[in-house]
């Protein structure tokens, strides 16, 4: 994360984004991409992730605005799983009559593999830069809706999976670069960090995104260097 943001501060803006240059005739669908990463989550085990972006261009000098998808999917930390079987014997334990409850004490339960699966929609607003080498770069924040969704032979219709079960509204930061490989394709790469009620985490990935239309103002020649 620190190495994008250096070295936006040591390029600066590109010199040809004026505000003359942008309205909102600049803000209109200009590419779709796709990317694959690999997230380190606080609560389970780090995992892949896959995601789609969708280019709409620029709202004001240099900010860029990309709605985006991601998925991720992997099973519970073993000692997030413990916590959750503690709870759910202490709720069972606490329903028993007193005399049972007595003589067979606290009841332990084993609530085998638990998978947590997460789809997020959002936003992010990025600024952007150029640098003389022909490389954009980018930093940002972003805005999400987590839907989470817990499941397990052992956890399934229970308060259990009630628990994993979510809709929760993310926060992000990131940063990342582009590399034009031609005048309608570029490779993207960058790491964010995800916070949630729930879960945060940090995340890495490659992308590639098709571009279609004509660049925007401060983006010209870049590709033109790379090839068409």
């Amino acid at each position: 994360m620190a190495t994008p943001l250096l070295v936006l501060v040591a390029v600066g803006p590109a010199p040809a984004q004026r505000l003359e240059d942008f309205d909102y005739e600049n803000l209109s669908f200009r590419g779709v991409g796709i990317d694959v990463g690999y997230i380190r989550p606080t609560k389970v085990e780090p995992t892949a992730s896959f995601g789609a972006r969708v280019d709409l261009g620029y709202l004001g000098p240099g900010v860029r605005i990309l709605p985006g998808l991601s998925y991720w999917s992997s099973r519970l930390k073993a000692a997030e799983v413990n916590r959750l079987a503690e709870r759910f014997g202490r709720s069972v334990t606490r329903q028993l009559p007193d005399s049972l409850r007595d003589a067979i004490g606290p009841i332990r339960v084993d609530l085998g593999r638990v998978e947590w699966t997460a789809v997020a929609l959002g936003v992010d607003a990025q600024a952007v830069w150029n640098t003389p080498v022909g490389i954009l770069t980018y930093a940002g924040l972003g805005a999400s809706a987590h839907v989470l969704n817990g499941k397990g032979e052992f956890i399934d219709d229970t308060f259990v999976e009630d628990l994993l079960d979510a809709v929760q509204a993310g926060l992000n930061v990131h940063g990342g670069a582009e590399l034009p490989l031609r005048s309608t394709l570029r490779l993207f790469g960058g790491v964010r960090f995800v916070l949630l009620e729930d879960v945060q985490y940090l995340t890495g990935g490659l992308g590639l995104q098709v571009m279609f239309g004509p660049e925007a103002p401060g983006e010209q020649g870049r590709a033109n260097r790379v090839g068409r």
